[in-house]
């Protein structure tokens, strides 16, 4: 290069104001849509849900509903990833490396305890692909690496419990998986027929801490030794 030589600015591409805007306006709209799909599909069913009626709640037509996602079973398939998606994220912002395993399982439990009381709509499409033979849920590609990553968290706080010596060396991750979800999704899914029956109330907040506690408490007295 000689001395009267300049050297060319970096050009760097960003995108005119209109354009981030649009991109946004997108995001807004698609993040509406699966909301409002998430409540249809939960309290309908997948073949009592109507694009119609999820056109009509936010405002848009059926032609922009399947120009964001392609149709009814594309957008069953999003709402699904989506929820699975959540638990997962929330399983991931717990920090249980710094724990002993004991508390470490307990954490992770209440993680799972804490979301599915949060998230009814979570269980009721659960249900409803549960009902479908998960016909639908076997498409979604993405559902097997989220959850085989919940299953490593636990798999790796296990492991650590047993070098310890405090938990049992015949424990499987997935069967301490199922344990928790099962009582986290009974609570929240057989609220009303329990309550039926027995006249409790599950979700009942003055006995929130009881069934929070009763869960940890049974977790980790199936794992020590």
């Amino acid at each position: 290069m000689t001395p009267s030589a300049k050297e060319e600015p970096m050009s760097v591409d960003v995108a005119p104001p209109a354009v981030v805007q649009r991109r946004r306006d997108a995001e807004r709209t698609r993040a509406e849509l699966l909301d409002v799909a998430t409540d249809e599909f939960a309290q309908r069913g997948y073949s009592g849900a109507r694009v119609d009626e999820i056109a009509n709640r936010t405002r848009t037509t059926k032609r922009m509903i399947y120009y964001y996602f392609g149709g009814k079973e594309q957008l069953y398939l999003a709402v699904l990833e989506r929820a699975y998606a959540e638990i997962r994220r929330a399983e991931r912002t717990v920090d249980v490396d710094h724990l002993d395993p004991v508390a470490a399982v307990r954490r992770l439990a209440e993680v799972t305890f804490d979301h599915h009381e949060a998230h009814p709509a979570f269980i009721q499409l659960v249900g409803v692909e549960n009902a479908q033979q998960a016909k639908h849920m076997a498409h979604v590609a993405r559902l097997v690496d989220l959850n085989s990553s919940a299953v490593a968290v636990l798999h790796g706080v296990l492991a650590r419990g047993r070098a310890a010596g405090v938990f049992r060396a015949d424990v499987d991750a997935l069967d301490v998986h199922m344990m928790i979800s099962s009582f986290c999704f009974f609570r929240v899914a057989n609220r009303h027929t329990f309550g039926a029956l027995f006249d409790r109330d599950l979700l009942d907040p003055a006995r929130r801490t009881h069934y929070r506690t009763m869960l940890g408490d049974l977790v980790t007295g199936y794992l020590r030794l």
